[in-house]
């Protein structure tokens, strides 16, 4: 499938090149580009949402009514597509994507009013209370409990693999309301302030060096019973809406294919030991093209979503398809990058952040001192936003029908 661009669409396409070009410093690039975790630090994201909001471009995927730019879903598709091709940072998903589609959809007048305008401006930075201990995968089973008391919420339990927490100013949390029902339905959403006694934050730190993930404590912590999404037990049902925006709301094709001719070239420059290069090596070949025509065929099965959201359609559970894909070829490019990088790829700098006047002294090149941390942080990639195992269940029964 071929994505035949109208004149309209070629022209915005340009419009967003020359924003790039011109507003995307030499900075922001270079720090995108060393940075091994799916989340750039805050410093490169909220700069970067800067600029796109003064542009009007930051919640382009937000109505209209609340700032979005009104784009079809082509174009949100082809800015996605160039910003990653020119090494944009990624920005505060959690609380621009992820939360902020939540309370446009869910949320009350008041929430709207107040939070939304707080997401834009990075006055509150945000973080996902899901997973648990006990509760991964099995999202149902979660223990964290919240009960209401004289208009609070008060709140009890811990959540785990909590990303940007150490960073973020409130955490979006779901809770069980009422341990009578079925598991699903006494699940809510809530909003909760981190800067309070009863929340503890641990850190967790990567194989990687990397500090990205935290445990989370809450120990009689509260929040107003004003800082509810939806109503009681609708927790389950915003989850599901909130899952299907992170799983399958951004474009990975062109990005995947973009670090594909990375490697490609990086294999021409690494000698083999036999006079020849990388690229020259058969199994590797083979092994770079069958990435590449997975990738390719991942960035059409996004254009077959894309057209029928464009024709007015839901995305629906076939998120889960993209979600599958994109994990596990990230995690077979980021393999085939170590490769690349050879001897030089086995040097695990665990220095962060990995740009900027700090930076390590580079032994060959950016591209090797990438590659360990890429790799290794990368294994995430099939456990976070929901499993391997629960993409292929919810493919089968949603999608499949079996």
């Amino acid at each position: 499938m071929e994505l035949v661009l109208s004149n309209a669409d070629i022209a915005f396409r340009d419009s967003v090149r020359e924003f790039l070009d011109k507003h995307l410093t030499d900075r922001l690039r270079a720090g995108a580009r060393a940075t091994p975790s799916v989340f750039v630090e805050p410093d490169l994201a909220l700069e970067w949402q800067q600029i796109l909001d003064k542009q009007g471009w930051l919640v382009y995927h937000w109505p209209e009514e609340f700032g979005g730019t009104g784009w079809t879903p082509i174009q949100s598709y082809l800015f996605e597509k160039e910003c990653a091709l020119a090494d944009a940072p990624s920005l505060p998903v959690l609380g621009l994507r992820l939360l902020g589609q939540v309370i446009c959809e869910f949320g009350s007048d008041a929430q709207k009013t107040e939070i939304l305008p707080r997401i834009r401006t990075a006055e509150d930075y945000w973080c996902q209370g899901f997973s648990e201990p006990g509760a991964g995968s099995d999202l149902a089973s979660l223990s964290t409990r919240a009960e209401l008391r004289d208009g609070q919420y008060v709140i009890n339990g811990s959540k785990i693999w909590t990303t940007h927490a150490h960073h973020a100013t409130h955490i979006f949390v779901l809770a069980r309301t009422d341990p009578t029902v079925k598991p699903q339905r006494g699940i809510s959403f809530l909003l909760v302030d981190l800067d309070q006694p009863g929340v503890t934050i641990r850190p967790i730190q990567g194989m990687a060096g990397d500090h990205e993930v935290n445990q989370v404590f809450f120990d009689n912590a509260v929040t107003g019973s004003n800082n509810i999404i939806g109503h009681e037990g609708q927790g389950w049902t915003i989850a599901k809406f909130l899952l299907e925006h992170e799983r399958g709301g951004s474009c990975f094709g062109p990005k995947l294919l973009a670090d594909i001719e990375r490697i490609r070239c990086r294999a021409l420059e690494m000698p083999d030991g036999d006079d020849a290069c990388l690229a020259d090596d058969q199994v590797f070949a083979r092994r770079l093209a069958r990435i590449e025509l997975a990738a390719q065929a991942l960035e059409t099965t996004e254009l077959r979503i894309l057209n029928e959201v464009a024709n007015g359609r839901q995305a629906g559970p076939q998120t889960s398809i993209i979600k599958l894909a994109a994990s596990n070829l990230r995690q077979e490019v980021d393999a085939a990058a170590l490769t690349a990088a050879g001897y030089y790829g086995l040097n695990l700098e665990t220095q962060r952040p990995l740009y900027g006047n700090g930076r390590p002294v580079l032994l060959d090149g950016e591209a090797a001192m990438m590659a360990a941390p890429r790799y290794l942080n990368s294994r995430a990639w099939t456990i976070f936003g929901g499993s391997n195992e629960v993409q292929r269940g919810i493919i089968a029964k949603t999608v499949l029908g079996l």
